[in-house]
C-alpha cells in the first residue's frame, strides 16, 4: 500500500518531461496511473471488515512510524481520491489544450494527489501531519498556479496560511493525545497510531478538552468551517480542474475526513457535540445564503461547497449511527454531482470567456452534453428525486427527526439552507443553456470531446446510483462501520413505503424543491440586491477581520524592517549587540557562581602576555584614527588570540584563526580605498553610547566564558569520540572525525547555507549589472 502513496509523487516528477514528448495529450496518459490505482483499491476493499495495517520504522526515538490503515473508511476515500483524479486529468488535457504550463501543473496536482491519499490511508498522527501540510503546500501552488495574477497569488496565501494555522493547532492537538495515550498505558511506539487510540479511554484524560479543540480547529481550517470559509471562495482563481479536484474529493475533505477518523476516540462526549455541531449547522447556512448572492459560477459552487462541508461536520458532531449513515452517503453523493457541475463552470468558461451566469445563455444547441450534466448535477445538488442528492437529503432530514428538540431546530436551518441550495442549482442549470442567447467575449463553440464525457460521466453515476442505490450499498456500508467503530448496515432504496415518516420526509423535501424554484423564478430580479448585501458580509465578515490582521500584520512588518534593516552597518552591529546582552547577559550572570571566580584560575605569564597583547591590540584600533593603523591593531587582537589557542594546545583553532585574520586583512585593505577620505564625525553622545554598548557586550561574552569554566566537565562524551573516532569514522584527527561523520548533517547544512548565500550574491550581482547596464542604454 505503500506505493499507492508514493506512485503519484514519482509521477509528478516525470510529468515535466513527459509533457515535452506527449504534448497536449500527456493528461491522458497520466490519467492511466489514477485509473490503476482504483482499480487496485477497489480490488483491496475489506468485503470481510478485516483491516490492513502497515508500520515501518520511521523515527524510532520519538514513537513515530510511517504507518498505513486500509479499512472501509481510508479505501473509500482512496477511491473517492483516485476515482476522480482520472477525471480531472483528462478534462484537464482538453482544458488546457496546448497550454505550455501543463507539465508544472501536472507535477502540482499529482503531488497534491499523493498527499491527500497519505492523509486517508496514514495510521499515525505525525504521518497524517506530514502530508496533512503536504496538500497546504500544494494546494497552494495550484491555487497560485496563474502566480502572475495578483489575486491568484493572495488567494493562494490565504488559504496557505489559514489551513497551515489551523495545521500547527492540529499538531499540538496531536502531541497532547499521544501524551494521553501514553498515560493510559500504550508504549510511545503506539501511541500515534490512530487505530490503537479507539480502544483507550481517553476522554477522561486532563489532555482530552485541549487536544480536541485544538484538533477540531485544524479540521476546520481545512474544511473550511465558519469563520474559517472565506479561503475556499477566494481559492476560485485556480484553473477549473483544480478547483473541481479540491472541492469534490481532496483537500476540503481532509478536515471531514479526520473528524470521522477520530470519532471512535474522541466523539460521543458533549464537548464534541456541542463543538463539532453547532458550527457546521452554521457553516452549512452561512454557505447556502452567501451562494445566492453570486453571480460567478465557480463562487456559488464554492459557497454551495461550504454548506455541504458544514452538512458533514454537523452530523459528524451529531455521532448517532443514523447520522454516520447521511454522512457517508453524502460524501459521495456531494463527490459525484459537485465535480460534474465544476467541469460544467469550467467548460462555459473556457468556451465562452466568461463565468457570469448574468451574460450567458442559448448555449443548449452548442454544448448539449454540457447541458445535460448540469442539469443533473443540478437536480441532485437540490435534493430531486431519483438522483443521488435524493438519497443524501433523504436520510439527513431522517437523522433529524429521529432527535427532539435539537433536530427541530435542524430541520429548520437546513430546510433554509436546502432552499438557497435548490435555487441557486437550477440558476446553474438553466440560465447558461435555456435563457435567449446573449453576447459573451467569445464565440461559443462545442467543447472537446475530453472536456464533454468528463463533466456527463459523474452526473449519469448520479442518476444511476438513485436508480439503482444497492450498489453502493456494502461500501457505504463499510465506511460507516469505520466511523462508528462497530458494524452498521446501510440499505439505500428510492421508495420506503407509507409511514409518518416518510410522509413528513416527503413533505419537507417537497416544500424545499418548491420554494427553491419560486426563489428561482424571482432572482432575475433579486439578484442584483442578493449580490450587494452578500458583498457587505464579505466585507464586514471574517475575511474583514483576516484582511485587517494580515495587513496590520505587514504594516508591523515594514516598520520592524525600517528600524532593524537600515542599510546602516553600525545600527545592524548595534541591534545584534543588545540582543545579545538582553538574551545573554542575565543568564550568564545567574549562571556564574559568586564564591568561585577569576581570582581561583591558574594562569601563566605567557597567557597573560598574550592576552594584555591581544587587549593593547582592541584599545588601539579604537584610538587610531587611520584606518589602515586600525585593521593593523585588529590583526595584532587576532593573532595574539590565535597564540592563546596554541598556548591552550588547541593548533587547529590556532591555524584556522590565523588564516581568518590574514584573510580579514587583505579584505579591509582592499575596502579601504572605497571608503570616504573624511569620515563623519560622530556625536559625543553616540560615542558614549557605542562605548558602554561596546564595554557591556565584551562583559557579557566574558562572564559567558567564566561562568562555561565553572561548568564541570563531563568526560563521558569526550572520551567516547576518542575511542570511536578511529574505529568508527577511521580517522586520528578526532575533530574532523566528528565534523565529516558524527555531525555530517549538521555540516552538510552549514555548507549548504554558505552555498545557497553565495548564489544569492551571485544572483544579487549580476541583477545589479543588468540594472545598470539598462539605466545606461
Amino acid at each position: 500500500m505503500t506505493w499507492v502513496i508514493f506512485l503519484p509523487f514519482l509521477a509528478a516528477l516525470a510529468a515535466p518531461l513527459l509533457f515535452r514528448v506527449l504534448g497536449r495529450f500527456t493528461g491522458l496518459a497520466l490519467a492511466l496511473l489514477p485509473a490503476g490505482l482504483t482499480l487496485y483499491l477497489a480490488t483491496r476493499l475489506p468485503w470481510n471488515g478485516a483491516e490492513l495495517l502497515t508500520a515501518t520504522p520511521w523515527a524510532t526515538g520519538l514513537g513515530v512510524n510511517f504507518a498505513i490503515r486500509l479499512d472501509g473508511l481510508s479505501a473509500s476515500f482512496a477511491l473517492l481520491i483516485s476515482g476522480i483524479g482520472v477525471l480531472i486529468l483528462i478534462y484537464s488535457a482538453g482544458y488546457f489544450g496546448s497550454d505550455r504550463r501543463q507539465g508544472r501543473f501536472y507535477a502540482f496536482l499529482l503531488a497534491f494527489m499523493g498527499a491527500m491519499l497519505g492523509i486517508v490511508l496514514a495510521d499515525d498522527l505525525i504521518t497524517l501531519y506530514v502530508f496533512w501540510e503536504l496538500t497546504s503546500l500544494f494546494s497552494f501552488l495550484l491555487i497560485g498556479f496563474d502566480h502572475k495574477k495578483p489575486e491568484a497569488r493572495t488567494a493562494a496565501l490565504k488559504s496557505l496560511l489559514v489551513t497551515t494555522g489551523g495545521g500547527l493547532a492540529m499538531l499540538a492537538g496531536f502531541v497532547l493525545l499521544i501524551i494521553a495515550a501514553t498515560q493510559a498505558g500504550k508504549p510511545l511506539a503506539e501511541a500515534a497510531r490512530i487505530s490503537a487510540l479507539a480502544g483507550l479511554e481517553l476522554r477522561g484524560s486532563p489532555f482530552y478538552a485541549p487536544a480536541l479543540i485544538l484538533i477540531v480547529i485544524g479540521a476546520f481550517t481545512k474544511s473550511a468551517q465558519f469563520p474559517f470559509h472565506f479561503w475556499l471562495p477566494a481559492a476560485m482563481t485556480a484553473p477549473t480542474p483544480v478547483s473541481a479536484y479540491l472541492h469534490s474529493a481532496t483537500m476540503v475533505k481532509a478536515g471531514v475526513f479526520l473528524l470521522a477518523r477520530l470519532s471512535p476516540a474522541l466523539g460521543g462526549t458533549g464537548l464534541w457535540l456541542w463543538l463539532v455541531t453547532p458550527v457546521g449547522a452554521i457553516t452549512m447556512l452561512v454557505g447556502a445564503a452567501m451562494a445566492a448572492g453570486q453571480h460567478d459560477v465557480k463562487r456559488i459552487l464554492a459557497y454551495a461547497t461550504v454548506s455541504v462541508l458544514g452538512i458533514l461536520t454537523m452530523l459528524l458532531g451529531l455521532g448517532t449511527e443514523e447520522a454516520i449513515k447521511a454522512a457517508v452517503v453524502y460524501v459521495f453523493a456531494h463527490a459525484l454531482y459537485k465535480v460534474s457541475l465544476f467541469l460544467v463552470a469550467g467548460t462555459l468558461d473556457r468556451q465562452t470567456g466568461t463565468r457570469d451566469v448574468t451574460q450567458l445563455g442559448g448555449l443548449f444547441r452548442v454544448m448539449p452534453a454540457i447541458a445535460m450534466a448540469a442539469l443533473l448535477a443540478a437536480l441532485s445538488q437540490a435534493g430531486a428525486p431519483p438522483l443521488f442528492g435524493f438519497l443524501g437529503k433523504e436520510l439527513l432530514l431522517k437523522v433529524k427527526l429521529d432527535l427532539e428538540w435539537v433536530g427541530r431546530v435542524l430541520i429548520v436551518l437546513a430546510t433554509l439552507a436546502n432552499i438557497f441550495l435548490v435555487a441557486m442549482a437550477l440558476v446553474i442549470a438553466i440560465w447558461p443553456f435555456y435563457r435567449a442567447p446573449r453576447p459573451t467575449p467569445r464565440q461559443p463553440h462545442h467543447p472537446p470531446l475530453a472536456m464533454s464525457l468528463t463533466a456527463l460521466v459523474p452526473a449519469i453515476l448520479s442518476l444511476l446510483v438513485g436508480l439503482v442505490p444497492n450498489i453502493f450499498d456494502q461500501t457505504l456500508g463499510l465506511m460507516a462501520s469505520a466511523i462508528a467503530g462497530r458494524p452498521v448496515a446501510i440499505k439505500l432504496e428510492l421508495w420506503h413505503g407509507l409511514n409518518p415518516a416518510a410522509l413528513i420526509s416527503m413533505a419537507i423535501t417537497a416544500a424545499t424543491l418548491t420554494v427553491g424554484f419560486l426563489l428561482f423564478l424571482r432572482l432575475h430580479t433579486w439578484l442584483e440586491h442578493t449580490v450587494v448585501a452578500a458583498h457587505h458580509l464579505e466585507r464586514r465578515g471574517p475575511a474583514a477581520a483576516y484582511d485587517f490582521l494580515y495587513e496590520g500584520l505587514e504594516r508591523f512588518a515594514k516598520g520592524l524592517t525600517a528600524i532593524v534593516q537600515s542599510g546602516y552597518l553600525r545600527r545592524y552591529v548595534l541591534v545584534i549587540l543588545l540582543v545579545l546582552i538582553v538574551a545573554v547577559g542575565y543568564p550568564a550572570l545567574r549562571a556564574f557562581p559568586a564564591d568561585r571566580g577569576v581570582l581561583q584560575m591558574s594562569l601563566r605569564w605567557p597567557e597573560a602576555g598574550l592576552a594584555l597583547l591581544a587587549l593593547a591590540g582592541a584599545l588601539l584600533a579604537v584610538a587610531f584614527r587611520s584606518p589602515l593603523a586600525s585593521v593593523v591593531a585588529l590583526g595584532v587582537t587576532g593573532m595574539a588570540i590565535a597564540l592563546l589557542f596554541a598556548t591552550f594546545s588547541a593548533p587547529d583553532l590556532a591555524i584556522t584563526l590565523v588564516g581568518v585574520e590574514i584573510l580579514s586583512v587583505v579584505l579591509f585593505v582592499l575596502l579601504l580605498r572605497h571608503l570616504p577620505r573624511e569620515a563623519t564625525r560622530r556625536s559625543p553622545r553616540i560615542q558614549l553610547r557605542d562605548a558602554l554598548v561596546a564595554v557591556v557586550a565584551g562583559g557579557t561574552m566574558a562572564l559567558l566564558v567564566l561562568a562555561a569554566a565553572q561548568v564541570p566537565d563531563d568526560l563521558s562524551i569526550a572520551q567516547f569520540f576518542a575511542k570511536a573516532a578511529y574505529s568508527a569514522g577511521h580517522g586520528r584527527n578526532v575533530v574532523n572525525v566528528i565534523l565529516v561523520d558524527f555531525r555530517a548533517l549538521d555540516t552538510l547544512g552549514e555548507i549548504t547555507v554558505i552555498g545557497a548565500a553565495a548564489m544569492g550574491v551571485v544572483a544579487i550581482l549580476r541583477l545589479s549589472r543588468r540594472t545598470q547596464a539598462r539605466e545606461r542604454q
